[in-house]
C-alpha cells in the first residue's frame, strides 16, 4: 500500500517538494493508515507533515475517546525519526479542536452532516494556517469513491458526479484515493497499528452505510475487481468532464459585469452544444453567487431555453435572489430587486438584532480556542463595551488572525462574496475600529485569548 500511495502522489503531483501537509485524522482506520503512510513518505518525497483532529462532540464519551486515541497515536507512532544518514526528522505536531455541532446545527437551521463538515473544514483551514501548511490531506479511499459514485448514480447525476471524488481541489488532497478499504485493513494488521471504530459506521439508517454494507459486497461478488475498475472508470469520466469544463470556461470568458451582475451574448450559449452550454451557465451562476453552486438541472435547462428563445425580453427567476433576463441579444444575470438595504444600529450585548437581510446574535461565553469562522466567531469581551452594526465604507480595513491587513473590499473579493451582497454585509464597529466583518470573521486585534471572556457572534441570513 505504501508504494500504491507513493505512485499516486507522484502521478497526480499531489505534494510538491517543500510543501507542508496537514493530515486530517479522525482516529478511524483510513485516517490512521494515511497518517502513518505519509509519515513514512515525508522524507522520500521531501515534504513536512502535521496532523489535526476535530472533535464534533456528537457521540459523547466515544468522541472524547477518539480524541485521546489520536493524541496518543501521534505521540507514540509519529515521533522523531532517525534517517539512515543520521539526520533526525522532527516529530509530527498535532493540532486539536472541538465544537458543539449539534448546537450549531440547531442555531443555523442546517443538517448535522452539513454543519459538521463546515465546522470541521473551518478548523482544518485554521490549523493549516497555524502549521504553515498549504495542503490538507483527507483519507478518502477508492471504496469511499465508489460509494460516492453509486450514490450520485442513484440520485441522478451528470459526468461531474459520476467522476467521484477529485484527487485535489481547493488545497484539499486525497492521497489514498487508489487504495481500497481492504488494503487499509491489511496494512494496519500487518504493522499492528491500532485504530478506533465509529459505532455510527454500523448504522444502516445512513445511505452511505447501506451502500457499503449491502450493495458493494454484492457487486464485488458478481464481478470481482469491481472497485478497481470503477476507480479507473471514474478517472476517465473526470478527464472527459475536465475537457468539457475547459470549453465552457472559454465561453464564459466573454461575460462582462453589468447592473451588479453579468452579461453575455446569448447566442454564444444558444449556439453551443448542450453539454458545453449547461456547464457555461453553471460557471456564470457560480461567479454571481460567489462559488461553484450546485444549480439544479431544472434551472439550467430553463436558462438554456431563455438563451434560445425568440422573445427578446423574456425573463425567469432563479435561486439566491437572481433574475435572468434577455435584453435582445444579451443574457443578463442580475440581482432580482436589488439588495435589501442594511439597517444600521447598535448590537445588544448580549442579544440579537435583525438588520434587514441578516440576523446577528451575540452571546456571552468563555472562548475555548474554537475555530474563528466567517459567520460564527468570538470577540474579546474585555475590549468591547459596545458594537455598532453598519455597512462597509471606503477604506475599511481588516486584519484576520495570522494574515496581513487588506481593505474589506479586497477580502470580500478574495472570499468570493457575491458582488450584490457586499454592501449589505454588517461590519461590527467598536469605537471606530473594525472588530469583525460578516462573511470574513474577526480582526486579530479583537480575538480573545483561550479561556478568556468573549462575545460569541453568529450571523445568519434572515431571508
Amino acid at each position: 500500500m505504501l508504494k500504491t500511495v507513493e505512485t499516486f502522489i507522484r502521478e497526480q503531483d499531489l505534494i510538491p517538494a517543500g510543501s507542508t501537509v496537514l493530515c486530517a485524522v479522525s482516529g478511524g482506520a483510513d485516517s490512521v493508515a494515511m497518517l502513518h503512510v505519509l509519515y513514512q513518505l515525508r522524507d522520500k518525497l521531501h515534504f513536512q507533515l502535521a496532523a489535526a483532529h476535530y472533535n464534533h462532540q456528537l457521540r459523547g464519551a466515544e468522541s472524547d475517546r477518539d480524541a485521546r486515541f489520536v493524541e496518543q497515536f501521534v505521540q507514540l507512532c509519529c515521533g522523531k525519526q532517525r534517517h539512515p544518514s543520521g539526520r533526525i526528522l522532527p516529530a509530527v505536531p498535532l493540532y486539536t479542536g472541538s465544537g458543539d455541532v449539534a448546537g450549531q446545527s440547531r442555531l443555523r437551521g442546517t443538517g448535522l452532516e452539513e454543519t459538521a463538515r463546515d465546522m470541521r473544514y473551518a478548523f482544518l483551514r485554521q490549523a493549516a494556517q497555524e502549521a504553515g501548511a498549504s495542503l490538507i490531506a483527507t483519507a478518502h479511499t477508492a471504496s469511499d469513491n465508489v460509494e460516492t459514485i453509486l450514490f450520485h448514480l442513484a440520485r441522478g447525476s451528470g459526468l461531474r458526479g459520476l467522476g467521484g471524488i477529485l484527487p485535489r481541489r481547493d488545497g484539499i488532497i486525497r492521497p489514498m484515493l487508489t487504495v481500497t478499504r481492504a488494503q487499509v485493513e491489511d496494512y494496519l494488521r500487518h504493522l499492528c497499528l491500532p485504530h478506533m471504530e465509529d459505532s455510527s459506521n454500523q448504522n444502516d439508517d445512513y445511505t452511505r452505510n447501506r451502500i457499503r454494507h449491502q450493495i458493494l459486497p454484492v457487486l464485488e461478488d458478481i464481478s470481482p475487481g469491481f472497485l478497481a475498475r470503477m476507480a479507473d472508470t471514474a478517472a476517465l469520466l473526470r478527464a472527459d468532464e475536465a475537457c468539457l469544463a475547459e470549453l465552457a470556461r472559454k465561453t464564459v470568458e466573454q461575460a462582462v459585469p453589468r447592473e451588479g451582475g453579468l452579461a453575455i451574448d446569448a447566442g454564444l450559449i444558444a449556439g453551443a452544444p448542450d453539454p458545453i452550454a449547461s456547464r457555461a451557465l453553471r460557471l456564470l451562476l457560480g461567479r454571481i453567487w460567489g462559488g461553484d453552486q450546485n444549480c439544479s438541472a431544472v434551472h439550467l435547462n430553463a436558462l438554456l431555453r431563455l438563451c434560445r428563445s425568440a422573445d427578446p425580453s423574456a425573463q425567469i427567476c432563479l435561486p439566491h435572489g437572481t433574475n435572468a433576463r434577455r435584453a435582445y441579444e444579451t443574457l443578463l444575470l442580475v440581482p432580482r430587486l436589488g439588495p435589501i438595504p442594511l439597517r444600521e444600529g447598535p448590537l445588544p450585548l448580549p442579544g440579537a438584532l435583525d438588520c434587514g437581510p441578516w440576523r446577528v446574535v451575540c452571546q456571552a461565553a468563555d472562548y475555548g480556542g474554537q475555530p474563528q469562522g466567517p459567520w460564527d466567531f468570538w470577540l474579546d469581551r474585555t475590549q468591547i463595551s459596545a458594537l455598532e452594526l453598519r455597512a462597509r465604507r471606503t477604506g475599511d480595513r481588516l486584519t484576520p488572525p495570522g494574515r496581513l491587513g487588506k481593505t474589506v473590499k479586497k477580502w470580500m473579493i478574495e472570499a468570493r462574496l457575491p458582488r450584490f451582497q457586499r454592501d449589505t454585509l454588517p461590519i461590527l464597529d467598536c469605537g471606530g475600529q473594525i472588530a469583525a466583518a460578516a462573511g470574513l470573521g474577526p480582526d486579530r486585534a479583537f480575538v480573545p485569548p483561550a479561556g478568556g471572556p468573549a462575545w460569541h457572534i453568529t450571523v445568519v441570513s434572515s431571508e
